[in-house]
């Protein structure tokens, strides 16, 4: 499953992999990889195999999941492709409070003790997911797991998700992309050590 993904993104431009140049992040970071898993929505077959991937991962890693928590807005669609598929409730999250109305965070009904999964397309940081991880505990929800579609595999990400003792599981992940696009011929040999070296050290890493 996981080559699969990888192809999937790597064919559909969701993930591009580019060291000359570079791209440069919001932050300032140099990076010779950009993902936007927003365009699988537009490809119906693809966004059927991954909704089906993710349920395929809730079953083998035995996830216990009484609704899902989608972040907004990346996550929320996926949230919901899953939460209809299997039939089970969903709600999402917002980066933050609505200014008017009630002024809500949360979006849908959070049952007190019941066990929400978050949904996120990428990871990076970590930093959404664990928005939406307090945001739904501090409704009474529990939530143990998180999934997405791609990780970068960042340390800051595994350190933000141990720090409030969720699993995150992915469908694919940085390392797995970059031994595809290496297969696949979209990327040379020649700048495999480079980019693999962005993940140790994406604050040092530098254009060759």
């Amino acid at each position: 499953m996981p080559d699969k993904v990888s192809e999937i993104l790597l064919n559909l431009n969701a993930v591009i992999l580019r060291t000359k140049p570079p791209f440069r992040w919001a932050s300032g970071i140099l990076s010779p990889i950009y993902t936007d898993n927003r365009l699988l929505m537009s490809y119906p077959k693809e966004r059927e195999f991954i909704v089906n991937s993710f349920i395929k991962l809730i079953k083998a890693n035995k996830i216990k999941v009484d609704g899902f928590a989608g972040t907004a807005t990346a996550g929320i669609p996926w949230a919901a492709w899953i939460a209809q598929k299997i039939k089970k409730p969903m709600i999402f999250v917002r980066s933050e409070s609505k200014d008017h109305g009630k002024e809500n965070k949360t979006e849908g009904v959070i049952e007190s003790g019941k066990t929400y999964v978050v949904v996120e397309d990428l990871i990076s940081t970590g930093g959404s997911s664990l928005n939406t991880i307090n945001a739904v505990r501090e409704k009474g929800g529990i939530v143990e797991h998180c999934i997405a579609i791609f990780t970068y595999e960042l340390e800051k990400s595994k350190i933000n998700f141990d720090s409030v003792n969720v699993k995150l599981n992915t469908l694919t992940n940085f390392t797995n992309l970059i031994k595809t696009a290496v297969q696949k011929k979209f990327i040379g040999r020649d700048q495999l050590a480079h980019i693999m070296d962005w993940k140790k050290n994406p604050e040092g890493w530098v254009e060759l």
